[in-house]
């Protein structure tokens, strides 16, 4: 009977041995991170928490902005699907796909800010995940959108989503009105059509 294996980690392609080990580092560094924030966060302290060697955390997270970008990349890649209810106007749909990232953020608050700062790192590891966090931003509003959705639409939504998330993790407005916040956007967008 085999195991699923976890997501692969932008590095490279793990066994499913070095899939668990991942998972573990992943899992620790959530748990630093609620106990410790982001400034408390070292790979160090991760791999402590995981029962491993520092070395053997480096050999699969070249810093900590990368481990807090794969916790953020799993935990979105992890919510439940889009539903596309086409009762609901435009706008409502987009709210509605976006209310999960919010839900998100909203109970962890210390993984949503350490994400802020880790997303806009300077480490080549990082990259390729913030990709594919945006690009899971960018599908759950496509999806919403369905046929209503035009690529100018696409663009301000995208550029809106990182605003707030950049906006709340700096402190400008709490996460918990980040879908509230979206959701105006998304009616303001979606109008200009």
């Amino acid at each position: 009977m085999s195991r699923a294996v976890a997501p692969e980690s932008t590095r490279r392609r793990h066994s499913e041995r070095e899939a668990d080990t991942v998972q573990r580092l992943v899992d620790a560094t959530a748990e630093e991170l609620e106990q410790n924030g982001y400034e408390g966060l070292t790979v160090r302290n991760v791999a402590r928490r995981a029962d491993m060697a520092p070395a053997t955390a480096y050999t699969y997270f070249s810093s900590k902005d990368h481990l807090v970008a794969e916790v953020f990349w799993r935990r979105l890649d992890d919510l439940p699907a889009v539903r596309v209810d086409r009762r609901r106007t435009p706008a409502a749909r987009v709210a509605a796909a976006l209310h999960d990232v919010g839900a998100l953020v909203t109970d962890e608050p210390r993984l949503a800010a350490a994400c802020t700062r880790a997303l806009v790192a300077d480490d080549p590891d990082v990259r390729p995940l913030r990709e594919r966090i945006g690009r899971i931003f960018h599908d759950r509003m496509a999806t919403a959108l369905d046929d209503d959705a035009t690529p100018a639409m696409l663009r301000a939504l995208d550029l809106a989503m990182s605003g707030a998330l950049i906006s709340a993790g700096t402190g400008h407005f709490p996460y918990d009105q980040m879908s509230d916040r979206m959701a105006e956007v998304a009616e303001l967008v979606v109008r200009t059509r």
